[in-house]
């Protein structure tokens, strides 16, 4: 069940779940706020912990709504489409063969079937992207794990609407969006580092904080870097 509070001008879904620890959110891209809070915690308590987060939530939906939006893909020849932050142009080859992307100097290759929809081209894209990315996690997880003296039990990749990337701590697991196959390379570098940081800490709290500070001291750079590049047209919900 969603309650709603306001504070001034911002509506404030709160969601109450078997959760220890109160979590805030701003989603794109109208920056709409959501807490998920205990169901112990009462809504006196959970107001005046939104009011202490006023600046940071006023923050955040100010840069969501500035940020780029891609435009629509219809999956046509020259249309642009990045791989690890890079712009290629996109060549479609129909022929009866099984569907295949490759990456050529400056084109990303499609090869499907002849009559093949939009809808088709775009999953089959999709799903390149997503093996691009389970293949590009391994080593960074390998790398930062005896770094950070932590462990990730399994990772997955998936299409996700709200955020970059989640964790779940109890499992040791630690999710990613398939969308980051398209970003730089360091973009996904740190979002694995911020997950992996979240199995240490769940919150954004200053011990949080002062551990990406600790392993990666210029990842406020990338995060700007990713928040400032352009992201699905589409409108996140959750």
């Amino acid at each position: 069940m969603v309650t709603q509070i306001t504070l001034g001008e911002i509506d404030v879904d709160v969601v109450k779940k078997g959760i220890k620890n109160i979590h805030l959110s701003v989603y794109p891209p109208t920056g709409k706020v959501r807490i998920s809070a205990p169901f112990r915690m009462g809504l006196d308590n959970i107001r005046l912990f939104a009011i202490t987060k006023l600046g940071w939530i006023k923050n955040q939906q100010h840069k969501l709504r500035e940020q780029a939006r891609d435009r629509p893909r219809e999956y046509l020849d020259r249309e642009s489409h990045y791989v690890w932050g890079k712009r290629y142009l996109l060549k479609v080859i129909e022929k009866e063969a099984t569907p295949a992307v490759e990456l050529q100097h400056s084109r990303i290759v499609l090869k499907l079937r002849p009559f093949s929809s939009a809808g088709n081209r775009q999953a089959i894209l999709e799903e390149w992207y997503r093996e691009q990315l389970k293949a590009a996690v391994p080593a960074l997880i390998a790398r930062w794990e005896p770094l950070m003296h932590i462990q990730v039990a399994r990772f997955f990749v998936q299409r996700m609407k709200t955020q970059w990337g989640s964790c779940s701590p109890a499992a040791g697991s630690i999710r990613l969006n398939t969308e980051l196959a398209k970003k730089p390379a360091e973009c996904l570098e740190y979002i694995v580092v911020h997950e992996m940081a979240h199995l240490l800490e769940p919150t954004h709290n200053s011990r949080f904080i002062a551990l990406l500070d600790q392993f990666m001291p210029k990842w406020q750079f990338y995060r700007d870097e990713l928040n400032r590049l352009p992201v699905r047209h589409e409108t996140w919900g959750y």
